[in-house]
């Protein structure tokens, strides 16, 4: 049972760390600057480590630069105030971003450009073979070290890694924790040490300092990505936009 729970921590955080590092802080909101070596490192990290879930960077950024803009309004594409449950949520993410994944809709001016693009990756990290071998892979790891039927209930969370991670910061951090700001939204904070999500419920601190690649703002507050992102900065594999 140890190396089921190990391995589904490890999907869990990095999956999580590269949804947060290179999906959110780095496409969408260009906190840091890299070069197309680490730019296509980290792309590729991405894809292996949310597997079945990968979320394309491009789609990605657009779909988050609205929601800032947008924030918990009607054009939100994903705010818990319009919305019926946490299911409901999912499946409307998830149908506006495929239609800017599969150029169905072209976004406003304001949200195009200056995002990571990869053309013939993402061909290939978006076929369904692809996302199968994935989910053939976590269910052939459960039948080899799985010793209890009940730990196959976590392969559905394995299967839609990226989703959900979206869908517990997208609901949880416009509704549920505390407000350091007013910030003319319903965006929350939930813990002052954001462990489980690697500082992404700091939502209220994020919608305040969008550019910050701090998501901590308060003494008690811990983003733990952000030491990471400094760490990294530190060896010079990025260069943040304000040392």
């Amino acid at each position: 049972m140890t190396i089921i729970l190990i391995f589904f921590l490890a999907h869990w955080f990095l999956s999580l760390f590269f949804q947060t590092f290179f999906l959110h802080r780095y496409a969408s909101h260009k906190m840091f600057k890299m070069n197309k070596f680490w730019d296509r490192t980290f792309y590729f990290c991405t894809f292996l480590f949310q597997g079945s879930s990968f979320l394309n960077p491009r789609a990605y950024a657009i779909m988050h630069r609205m929601h800032h803009a947008y924030s918990d309004t009607e054009k939100d594409p994903h705010s818990p105030y319009f919305i019926k449950d946490v299911w409901g949520l999912m499946i409307k993410t998830k149908n506006i971003y495929l239609d800017y994944r599969k150029f169905k809709l072209e976004p406003e001016p304001e949200f195009r450009d200056r995002y990571p693009t990869w053309n013939g990756f993402d061909t290939f990290a978006d076929a369904w073979p692809t996302r199968f071998f994935f989910i053939a892979f976590y269910i052939a790891f459960y039948i080899v070290f799985a010793p209890y039927w009940w730990l196959y209930l976590l392969l559905p969370i394995h299967f839609l890694m990226g989703p959900i991670h979206g869908a517990i910061v997208n609901w949880c951090g416009h509704k549920y924790g505390y407000a350091n700001y007013d910030n003319g939204d319903h965006s929350k904070n939930m813990l002052p040490l954001d462990f489980f999500m690697l500082g992404e419920l700091f939502q209220n601190n994020h919608h305040q300092k969008p550019n910050d690649v701090n998501f901590a703002k308060k003494w008690f507050e811990v983003d733990p990505s952000y030491a990471v992102i400094k760490l990294m900065h530190w060896l010079r594999i990025i260069k943040l936009r304000k040392a």
